[in-house]
C-alpha cells in the first residue's frame, strides 16, 4: 500500500506542476523575468513550495490557498495577479488534493492530463500611448498587453483569443490619460 501512496503523491506532485506551468500569469511572469534572472528556477520551487503547503496543512479553505499563491507571485516575481485566474488555479489545486486524499490516482491523472491540454501559451506586448511619454524617465511604467495562443488541434477554441476593435484597439487615447498619470479604462459599447 505504501507504493499507491508514493504513486498518488507523485501524481499530485505532477499534476501541481501541471497547473503551474498552465497558468499565464506564472508563464508570463517566467518568459519576462519578473523573478529576476533565476525565473525558471523560482518556478520550478513554486511547485515543489506549493506541494509541500498542501502536504503540511491538510484542510485548506480556498482562500487560504489563493492568499499563499498570491503571497508567493507578489514576493517570488513581484507581480500581482488581477486577471481573475488566482481562484481557478486554487481550486484546480484544492480539487487534486482532495483525489489524492481519496487516493484517486485515476482522477489525478486524468485531471493533471486535462490541464496539459488546455494550456496556452502568453505573450505580453507593450502597449503604445497616443501621447509620447519621455522614454528616460525613470518613474514611467510599461502597460502589457496579454495574448494568448494555443498549443496544437487539441487546444483548437479552448484559450480565449484576443479580437481587433478597430485600428486603436491596441492605443489608449490621449484624453483618457488624466493629469496625474493615471489611465481611464471605459467599458466597450
Amino acid at each position: 500500500m505504501a507504493g499507491a501512496g508514493e504513486d498518488s503523491r507523485a501524481l499530485f506532485g505532477a499534476g501541481v506542476r501541471a497547473a503551474l506551468e498552465a497558468w499565464p500569469a506564472l508563464q508570463i511572469a517566467v518568459e519576462n523575468s519578473f523573478g529576476g534572472v533565476h525565473s525558471q528556477e523560482k518556478a520550478e520551487w513554486l511547485g515543489g513550495a506549493v506541494e509541500e503547503y498542501f502536504f503540511r496543512n491538510a484542510n485548506l479553505e480556498l482562500d487560504e490557498v489563493e492568499d499563499f499563491l498570491g503571497e508567493l507571485m507578489t514576493n517570488e516575481f513581484d507581480t500581482v495577479v488581477e486577471d481573475g485566474s488566482l481562484p481557478q488555479v486554487s481550486q484546480q489545486l484544492q480539487t487534486m488534493f482532495h483525489h489524492f486524499q481519496r487516493g484517486d490516482g485515476a482522477a489525478l491523472k486524468e485531471m493533471a492530463s486535462h490541464i496539459t491540454q488546455r494550456k496556452c501559451k502568453v505573450r505580453a506586448t507593450a502597449l503604445t500611448t497616443a501621447r509620447e511619454a519621455d522614454k528616460d524617465d525613470a518613474d514611467s511604467m510599461e502597460e502589457m498587453e496579454v495574448t494568448a495562443t494555443n498549443d496544437g488541434a487539441a487546444t483548437v477554441g479552448v484559450c480565449p483569443q484576443t479580437e481587433p476593435s478597430g485600428p486603436d484597439s491596441q492605443t489608449i487615447k490621449e484624453e483618457d490619460i488624466v493629469e496625474d498619470g493615471w489611465t481611464i479604462v471605459r467599458r466597450k459599447k
